[in-house]
């Protein structure tokens, strides 16, 4: 059995009464919505949540480092007040329904961060699928460097189009030993989880993948890639970063099974019905419309929309998705550091035309979706593809904190 770096955990679940209040959505999400998190806020008031132990981006300017502090402090009262309860080693299956879709089938376990790379070109096993923001990383980094238990919604996807992995488990469902069942809070679905104790044979069903007849017939070349971060590029690389410092102190043996080594997530087939790409759109803000308009035109984004708070504009440029992207982005790093300004990465386009019509002086840049079935090919052999080109799904859709693991 070939190792595919994902490895079973002993995963920590809430024992509280209310488990809508103590579950939420990721922390990247709803970004330029503050009443979001305010009125989530004041749902979970008074109850056990998992709100207390993470920090929404919205609040990064905000007093971050007393909010890290307390994140760390409550991490420890939970644990101390028996808020947890371990699992035996294992893994669990995970079924999603949301507003846009009525299933999703993951797997949680654990990946191995010895077999995860991040860089733009990389032959290891598991791999980003966008680039990565490397100023991105420290605010995470200081959250997690002190942090006694993480909380993931990372999600990884595999290549299995023959569906024989999460779909066979969710098959037999009904034989696990059911764990949660319950209605997410804040629109986001519905959501149940089952344990599965035959850790050897989800690692076995995965090992599948690393086949080389399959490898060489699906990416032309015996290429062992299993795995491609789907969501959550930032946190897996945070906790990468992380373990490469705590790694330099330890002994060989000691890094063996040290619990940094590993990061818990989501695994999901790309081949799941309710797994769909949306594009990230950018929000640029803080400059002349005309101005910042007018030079767009020069670059070659493939085919993009523009929103300028009247209406949409279509570019019919000759680039591919990943290189129309990259020009963008490029033209618009070049036009802030000449003329001031910021750019903002927006999931949804309703969202993205109220943020400029309720933003003077600024304009929206529409992608178009990638094509799923692409990915895995392009990742294989051009790497990663430019920083926030597709989300999966909507923010309502993203993972909800639930699940956890002591990294310490």
């Amino acid at each position: 059995m070939k190792d595919t770096g994902i490895r079973s955990a002993k995963i920590l679940l809430p024992k509280v009464d209310d488990l809508s209040a103590f579950s939420c959505v990721a922390c990247d999400q709803f970004t330029g919505d503050i009443k979001y998190w305010e009125t989530l806020r004041k749902k979970t008031e008074g109850k056990p949540t998992v709100l207390d132990l993470i920090l929404p981006e919205i609040y990064l300017s905000d007093d971050p480092a007393g909010r890290i502090a307390r994140i760390n402090d409550n991490m420890k009262k939970y644990l101390d007040g028996g808020i947890f309860k371990q699992l035996e080693e294992g893994f669990i299956l995970t079924v999603r329904s949301t507003p846009f879709v009525d299933r999703r089938i993951g797997i949680i376990g654990a990946v191995d961060l010895e077999k995860y790379e991040y860089g733009k070109k990389t032959s290891s096993l598991i791999r980003a699928t966008e680039g990565t923001i490397e100023e991105r990383i420290p605010p995470r980094l200081k959250i997690r460097e002190n942090a006694p238990m993480e909380f993931p919604h990372v999600m990884v996807l595999y290549d299995d189009e023959k569906r024989e992995i999460a779909e066979y488990y969710y098959g037999i469902r009904e034989s696990l030993p059911k764990l949660y069942d319950f209605e997410l809070n804040m629109g986001g679905g519905r959501i149940s989880g089952y344990f599965i104790k035959d850790a050897d044979g989800v690692k076995e069903r995965l090992s599948a993948l690393l086949e080389s007849e399959r490898l060489i017939n699906k990416y032309g070349k015996e290429d062992e890639f299993a795995f491609a971060v789907g969501d959550g590029n930032h946190s897996l690389a945070t906790a990468k970063a992380h373990w490469e410092r705590v790694k330099k102190t330890l002994t060989e043996s000691e890094a063996e099974n040290h619990p940094a080594r590993f990061a818990l997530a989501e695994f999901n087939n790309i081949y799941d019905e309710g797994i769909y790409f949306e594009p990230i759109f950018r929000f640029v803000s803080g400059v002349n419309k005309e101005d910042f308009i007018n030079g767009l035109k020069t670059v070659d984004g493939g085919k993009i929309k523009v929103y300028n708070g009247k209406g949409l504009k279509g570019f019919d440029g000759k680039s591919s998705l990943p290189d129309g992207i990259s020009a963008v982005d490029s033209y618009i790093k070049g036009y802030i550091e000449d003329n001031g300004g910021a750019v903002d990465y927006i999931h949804g386009e309703e969202g993205l035309k109220t943020l400029v019509d309720n933003t003077p002086d600024s304009v929206g840049i529409l992608f178009q979706k990638l094509e799923k079935g692409d990915l895995f090919k392009y990742v294989s052999n051009k790497g990663a593809f430019p920083k926030k080109t597709f989300s999966m799904g909507e923010g309502v859709e993203k993972r909800y904190y639930l699940e956890g693991r002591r990294i310490k």
